[in-house]
């Protein structure tokens, strides 16, 4: 591995952010899977969980949308709801469902800085109702069009940017959130991919 490869490697790590997370709750397509994974990678988010009660468990990614994304997220997938959040409750704070409803807050009057897990559905339904009476809070992406929902890669990255406009601010990239352990473990595991690129 040249040194300017080592270099980006550990640039990326430091800005990776272990309090923001993504669940994708039955998403149909794996390109969507995917094209979320490349918005993850952009703001730093590491891992994500995919949950699949109604659909099989994916064994691969669109590789198009992700511009090979997946490489560099850690996917946990699940096909059983309890266990999928009990694992997301370990490690994140408060779980938010992206939701049209009464009760959901504009994502713009949210605060993202916090702790957070957030919950996108499928591409037909959204959030089960299921999850979104286990979700902390609800939040919708403010709109004046006809249509009131967008893709399920387009939500997401809306929501995504907007975490990392309020994070950034608050100065979160400022200084790594890894720990020791993490950042070699992935250091290790990205230049084995790297070599094999």
């Amino acid at each position: 591995m040249t040194p300017e490869r080592l270099h980006r490697i550990k640039s990326v790590l430091s800005k990776r952010q272990t309090d923001i997370t993504v669940v994708l709750e039955n998403v149909f397509d794996p390109h969507n899977v995917s094209a979320v994974m490349r918005s993850c990678d952009a703001v730093g988010v590491q891992e994500i969980f995919v949950l699949n009660t109604r659909v099989p468990l994916h064994h691969h990614w669109g590789y198009k949308s992700s511009r090979s994304a997946a490489k560099w997220i850690t996917a946990h997938q699940f096909d059983n709801a309890q266990e999928c959040f009990k694992e997301v409750r370990k490690k994140y704070h408060k779980i938010v469902a992206t939701a049209l409803t009464s009760d959901a807050v504009g994502l713009y009057d949210m605060d993202l800085t916090q702790n957070i897990a957030f919950v996108f559905g499928n591409e037909r339904e959204g959030v089960s109702d299921e999850i979104c009476a286990i979700a902390d809070a609800k939040v919708v992406i403010p709109q004046v069009g006809m249509i009131r929902s967008l893709n399920i890669s387009v939500a997401c990255g809306v929501t995504l940017f907007e975490a990392f406009r309020q994070k950034q601010l608050a100065g979160h990239y400022n200084s790594p959130h890894l720990s020791i352990k993490q950042f070699e473990t992935l250091s290790k595991a990205w230049g084995v991919l790297n070599d094999n690129i």
